[in-house]
């Protein structure tokens, strides 16, 4: 309990010079643990970033962590999904996906030249995000 005693102290305005001892020694003011995970106006001014660049960073930060990039190559077997707009006659138990398909050629927008398993092609390309892995 020492150190957060001793932070605790060295922290706090004294009324007499109206700084704090670690000012008056360090010629700054302590930035605490807290504030670098929760921004605070000094933070922010130090690093020359906007409230809005800061929760920005951040988010980017949280998203790139759980992004999983998907790469599909020539001759990978994949499932389409079935984006139809009438409504089917079994409800919640019509298929979500249809094929398996069999990638012709991948491009590097992520969209994808698909073929049926007797080499038939589709005539326009599909995009990466509405096909998964079908692993046999």
């Amino acid at each position: 309990m020492l150190p957060f005693t001793l932070h605790g102290y060295r922290t706090s305005t004294r009324t007499s010079t109206g700084a704090t001892l670690f000012s008056l020694v360090y010629g700054m003011e302590v930035v605490l643990p807290v504030e670098v995970e929760i921004p605070s106006l000094r933070v922010l001014m130090e690093a020359k970033l906007t409230e809005v660049e800061w929760c920005q960073t951040r988010m980017k930060k949280a998203f790139d962590k759980k992004v999983r990039p998907r790469v599909f190559r020539e001759g990978d077997l994949v499932l389409k999904k079935i984006l139809s707009f009438k409504p089917d006659s079994r409800g919640k138990w019509t298929p979500n996906y249809e094929g398996p398909y069999v990638v012709k050629r991948a491009f590097s927008g992520s969209a994808l030249i698909l073929t049926t398993m007797d080499g038939e092609e589709f005539t326009r390309p599909v995009n990466a995000d509405a096909v998964k892995k079908y692993f046999a």
